[in-house]
């Protein structure tokens, strides 16, 4: 299996940079897209890259903000035929109310009407090898950069997030997009499944704020994280860099994953 990061917000040298995450994952015969970023991003370093996204048959949006959905449309003009997996509730309003006037950080609502978009009502099995699974208990280190986030003008409570399991024969892998609903949460449900490699972004910094979480936050993270030492953690983007390097100070099985990098699993 190989993983190729088409979008983040800090890439290797000569790639487009930004505020998002687009994963390819190709193994066997499928070819798959994790998230499309916030633009047209994906296209021009996948380009770069040699990635053909027009063969791509299976796209997941993590959730329902633009930076890891804003470039779906881009997507589904050079692909007519890939299944696009998404929450219903991703298509709700969702807002930053840092300041007003609110921003709004949603999807496109007319994507839900998009023939290749298959709407998902919680956890489902796209086949033997693909899970997608939501996580209503957020109860184990929440993340206080999630505070300026509403739905539907409530405070978010991230039923729109999923995550995908994909079971290899060379070990699980597990992506995860903001982990909104907080890692340590996801981890938890996703222990039966029996991980090997997660990779995503752990919301501990707000771009909003410019704030990053607190040191003794990042360091319970730390604590449940080192409860899975066989597991292998890649992160990045809404992470932030300040809280990836705390992370990987006490964990040496982390570390960031930049745009244009390529894993081989």
């Amino acid at each position: 299996m190989q993983i190729t990061v088409l979008v983040e917000n800090q890439p290797l040298e000569g790639f487009r940079a930004a505020h998002g995450l687009s994963l390819y994952v190709e193994w066997e015969d499928r070819r798959l897209l994790f998230d499309a970023g916030p633009d047209d991003t994906l296209l021009h370093n996948a380009a770069l890259l040699g990635v053909d996204l027009s063969k791509v048959d299976t796209a997941v949006l993590s959730h329902g903000h633009y930076d890891h959905g804003g470039g779906l449309p881009a997507f589904l003009a050079i692909n007519p035929h890939a299944r696009v997996y998404i929450q219903r509730q991703a298509f709700r309003l969702h807002e930053s109310r840092t300041l007003p006037p609110y921003r709004n950080i949603g999807l496109d609502p007319a994507l839900m009407d998009h023939p290749q978009v298959r709407l998902l009502d919680g956890d489902t099995d796209i086949d033997d090898t693909l899970r997608l699974f939501t996580v209503p208990d957020r109860s184990l280190c929440p993340s206080t950069a999630n505070s300026n986030l509403y739905e539907d003008g409530a405070p978010d409570t991230f039923g729109h997030e999923q995550n995908l399991l994909i079971r290899h024969r060379g070990g699980n892998v597990l992506l995860m997009g903001c982990c909104h609903t907080g890692v340590v949460n996801i981890l938890r449900k996703a222990a039966p499944l029996q991980p090997k490699t997660c990779i995503g972004g752990f919301h501990l910094y707000s771009p909003a704020r410019d704030e990053t979480v607190s040191p003794e936050l990042m360091d319970r993270i730390a604590e449940h994280l080192r409860e899975y030492p066989d597991i292998r953690f890649y992160t990045g983007h809404c992470t932030g860099q300040t809280a990836c390097d705390h992370l990987a100070a006490r964990l040496p099985h982390l570390r960031y994953l930049h745009g244009g990098e390529r894993l081989t699993l």
